[in-house]
């Protein structure tokens, strides 16, 4: 960890970033804390990748909003993706003050599993590796790896109900490393409603909890607590419009630290086949804590093209 401190020397704003944390955190904690965050943030940008996974809900960073397309005849339960998100973001570092801006590529890959153990139970599995590249500010640059496993579970006769508990594991990386500076175990459980309008749009409302286990380090060990608001629209049979609104309360374990953030991502997505899509992808974010040094607010704005093959 002491060479991801010494990298970032030459930018004065990272050392913003680690003053503010070294009021409860040790820099290299403060970090870990800081680029888990940015991941959560980012990773909105893919969340449009395709599938037609049944159940399917906007709240699946793997399976995207695609509840009013058509699904398969045959159930198929693999996929696999790829997707380019490219994009610029006003706020690299989540900082409070002296904001630098930068335009960024993270390439994501997702294999995911998903077998129909009865006609309303899923068992699913995924893994997921997520890379951030950054313009100017390269060594900002990191890696996001996710493994998830648990089970989901529909309730047709309650509006489609949805729930989903899962067990996931995170870890973030050097740049070009798999060698972690940040472990999180943590179980993950969700429980939304869509609401259909017509045959084109739909409604759908959630929530979810994000409960760690572990951490490694322990300082950045948080609990998350969501409540989401998401709307489609299918303008053609292959454009489609996605929107949804979070509020998140983040509780840090080792601290008496409370951060209430607010976000809104949108995209506009166009369907060449069942194995290309591309998306116009925005996102707003802003974080109010009772520790104000961790304030920020943070907008990007960018595209993705991306690639699915289901067998």
């Amino acid at each position: 960890m002491s060479h991801r401190l010494k990298r970032c020397r030459p930018i004065p704003f990272c050392w913003g970033v680690l003053m503010f944390g070294a009021l409860i955190l040790s820099p290299a904690a403060a970090f870990a804390q800081n680029e888990s965050t940015r991941a959560d943030i980012a990773r909105s940008q893919s969340d449009v990748i395709n599938t037609d996974h049944a159940p399917p809900s906007p709240n699946d960073a793997d399976l995207g909003e695609q509840a009013i397309l058509t699904r398969s005849e045959a159930y198929q339960p693999f996929q696999a993706s790829f997707g380019l998100p490219a994009y610029y973001t006003s706020n690299v570092a989540l900082s409070r003050s002296h904001e630098q801006d930068d335009w960024l590529a993270a390439p994501v890959v997702v294999l995911s599993f998903q077998p129909r153990l009865t006609p309303t139970l899923y068992a699913f599995a995924m893994v997921r590796e997520q890379l951030f590249y950054y313009d100017r500010f390269d060594q900002l640059n990191f890696g996001s790896f996710d493994a998830e496993a648990g089970l989901v579970y529909l309730v047709p006769e309650w509006h489609d109900f949805v729930l989903r508990a899962m067990f996931w594991y995170n870890r973030l990386t050097e740049k070009d490393s798999f060698y972690p500076f940040f472990q999180n175990y943590s179980i993950f459980v969700s429980a939304e409603v869509p609401f259909r309008i017509g045959q084109t749009q739909q409604i759908t409302l959630g929530v979810d909890a994000n409960i760690s286990l572990e951490a490694d380090p322990e300082p950045p060990r948080r609990h998350d607590y969501e409540t989401y608001f998401g709307y489609s629209v299918a303008l053609t049979r292959s454009l489609s419009l996605d929107a949804v609104a979070r509020l998140t309360v983040r509780q840090y374990q080792l601290t008496d630290r409370v951060d209430v953030s607010e976000s809104l991502a949108a995209s506009a997505n166009y369907v060449f086949n069942r194995w290309f899509s591309a998306s116009a992808i925005s996102t707003i974010a802003a974080n109010q804590s009772n520790h104000s040094e961790f304030d920020y607010k943070v907008a990007n704005v960018g595209g993705l093209l991306s690639v699915t093959v289901r067998f």
